[in-house]
């Protein structure tokens, strides 16, 4: 199978105290353009403004979901949903590469029916948008690529309707059969140990 697995897009956490202190909504644009310097409608506003937007639909549509805006957002999110016993994992991508056809060398299940799944979002520092995912499996799947990229995939699958169009794609329907995807290198998935 053709994949193109990219490395982390750079942006780092603020610290707790620094990301609380900074507002994250719509109604706040311009307030927070002027504390990051940056222009009404050039592409760097627009992107902040297109992440905010998102997270708050996101949060709105799918009971469960957080933007996470610092470090320990995420980690007191991830536990009060799955408790204190838990593992995060992620996608392992040594270096940026092409697609290109890469090859399955085993599959490794982790986990059998919850997690809490944090997508890293484009803004300028960084924020997670996270949500709980159930009746899925979670499995480290290692990959080799035509040019001998050995990656170590974490695949997420889920039963539910959020994951995106593929159920239309498939012709199923939600529920009844789990749809399973890779996630990319800026991706996380808290697991139960």
């Amino acid at each position: 199978m053709k994949l193109h697995f990219s490395t982390t897009n750079g942006a780092t956490f603020l610290p707790h105290q620094v990301a609380k202190s900074i507002p994250f909504s719509s109604d706040k644009l311009p307030e927070i353009f002027n504390r990051f310097s940056v222009i009404d409608k050039s592409e760097e506003a627009k992107v902040i403004k297109s992440t905010i937007v998102t997270c708050e639909t996101k949060c709105v549509d799918r009971e469960g979901g957080l933007c996470a805006t610092s470090l320990e957002s995420l980690v007191d999110f991830s536990v009060s949903k799955l408790g204190k016993n838990v593992q995060v994992l992620s996608t392992q991508v040594p270096k940026e590469t092409e697609k290109q056809e890469y090859h399955i060398t085993g599959v490794h299940r982790i986990n059998a029916n919850k997690g809490v799944v944090c997508h890293k979002q484009n803004y300028v520092y960084a924020v997670f948008y996270c949500h709980e995912i159930h009746d899925a499996g979670t499995y480290m799947v290692p990959l080799v690529s035509s040019d001998g990229t050995k990656v170590n995939a974490i695949a997420a699958c889920q039963t539910d309707a959020f994951v995106g169009n593929a159920f239309n794609v498939l012709k199923v329907k939600p529920g009844t059969v789990p749809i399973c995807h890779f996630l990319d290198g800026d991706s996380l998935i808290w697991v139960p140990n």
